[in-house]
């Protein structure tokens, strides 16, 4: 009888394990059929690594990281909900703007699924250059009387990132209620010392999902990519900027940095705040409990808007099928401005439909890589897009970092979104989808003024 060697029983073990792994984890954890396989392969070319990769890169969210509403705040906001839904059912809109009634379609969608309200009586400013966006939170902040709510990706610690800060704490020394929360990731750089500062003035701060061990982070999915800033419970920014000094253009690397954010008065700041507080609360022990202060709203101008989310926390791509419905309603142009064009298919399919019904397709990329990676295949699908009779264009004054989208001068989307799979799958997410023809054909003119920085691509003639 051959004894069997320890290498071979080794082996052996290693493949049980293997298959233990794949059945009781990922089948378990996953529904999508074509993600599970390819997980499958992975563990069987390169078992226990495979497996380890898999629990950095390949898990879902874990249910005790579910976004929990208040009761008390989540019935209220169903009541509006289901009224607003009423109205859409019934076709009884009371609300004034006939635009609304055209996209119906695109308003119920993000109602239903997403409890997107809808506000029309908010005013909205357009931030593309960094120091004016940040000279106008600045100014904000400087004014706060209540609380400041700030929410961003990333926060530096450099010179815009200090000077926030000793705003943050000298209006929390006054009395003012401040609060900050950073992705754990993204802003990585942080200092404790610059933390123990901010608490020791008062300000409240906390991290979205931190490791246990500081510093080693391996939560690479589940970002939260997010930029909020409210102040009083009056006024919103939402979009890309983030806090530093390469997003005021100072970074030799990107040079001029092009983004596109908003400020925001109106009710639809109430959804922005509740957006905060519930990515708070999930990151936070110290509970925001719910209070009217925290909804101050008000009626300020004419611009509807939803404020819609997205992440793992959901069962829906709620941002993405956003963007596809909002291409498939178009009839004259679709623009859009994406630091990163990696679609799925079926956003991609969107697009070429659109593109061969007859519908212009612009679309505008950075002409640099700040993930080179990435950037090879954002050139990939922009190519493929070509072939569909869009027009490219690649920015070349500085980083587009901006994520928009216009259609046919009446609607828009404005927020934090990529078009990759990361933001529609596994980063948090927030975007602003706007209905008003004055303030689309305003992103209109920003774009046609941008395509004067910019060159257009063109196919290889062979």
């Amino acid at each position: 009888m051959i004894p069997i060697g320890i290498g071979a029983i080794f082996l052996g073990s290693i493949m049980i394990i293997n298959f233990i792994l794949a059945f009781t984890v990922i089948f378990l954890e996953r529904k999508n059929a074509s993600s599970t396989w390819a997980w499958i392969m992975v563990l069987f070319f390169i078992p226990i690594v495979g497996f380890v990769l898999y629990l950095i890169f390949g898990r879902k969210l874990s249910n005790r990281y579910k976004f929990i509403w208040d009761k008390k705040r989540k019935s209220g906001v169903k009541k509006e909900v289901d009224s607003q839904l009423k109205v859409i059912e019934e076709d009884h809109f009371t609300f004034e703007q006939d635009i609304l009634r055209e996209y119906r379609a695109l308003y119920y969608l993000h109602l239903k699924h997403n409890n997107a309200l809808y506000s029309q009586d908010n005013e909205v400013q357009i931030y593309t250059d960094g120091t004016e966006k940040f000279q106008a939170l600045i100014s904000d902040l400087n004014k706060a009387k209540d609380h400041i709510h700030l929410l961003y990706y990333i926060i530096r610690e450099d010179q815009l990132g200090t000077k926030i800060a000793r705003i943050l704490m000298n209006k929390a020394q006054s009395g003012v209620e401040v609060r900050m929360l950073y992705d754990d990731m993204g802003s990585r750089s942080l200092s404790k010392k610059f933390i123990r500062q901010l608490e020791a003035a008062g300000v409240k701060v906390d991290a979205f999902f931190p490791p246990l061990i500081p510093k080693v982070n391996l939560k690479i999915n589940f970002r939260n990519h997010r930029k909020l800033a409210i102040i009083d419970g009056e006024i919103g920014y939402i979009g890309g900027f983030n806090i530093g000094d390469e997003y005021l253009g100072r970074d030799h690397k990107f040079g001029y940095w092009r983004d596109t954010h908003l400020r925001i008065k109106g009710n639809a700041v109430k959804d922005m705040q509740n957006r905060f507080i519930l990515d708070w609360n999930q990151a936070s022990r110290n509970i925001i409990e719910y209070d009217t202060r925290y909804y101050v709203g008000g009626s300020h101008g004419d611009v509807g808007v939803q404020i819609v989310s997205s992440g793992p926390d959901s069962e829906w791509e709620q941002i993405k099928y956003g963007y596809i419905k909002m291409i498939l309603t178009a009839k004259e142009y679709v623009y859009i401005q994406t630091p990163y064009f990696i679609p799925d298919e079926s956003l991609m399919d969107a697009l070429r439909i659109a593109a061969l019904s007859g519908v212009k397709i612009k679309l505008m990329i950075p002409n640099k890589p700040d993930h080179p990676f990435v950037y090879w295949a954002t050139l990939s699908y922009a190519g493929e897009l070509l072939q569909e009779n869009a027009e490219v264009f690649m920015y070349q004054n500085g980083f587009l970092h901006a994520k928009t989208i216009v259609v046919d001068g009446k609607i828009a989307s404005v927020g934090t979104a990529n078009i990759d799979v990361r933001s529609f799958r596994l980063n948090f997410e927030v975007n602003a989808f706007l209905y008003n023809t004055k303030f689309a054909e305003k992103l209109v003119d920003i774009f046609e003024k941008d395509i004067t920085y910019s060159t257009q691509m063109t196919q290889k003639l062979n």
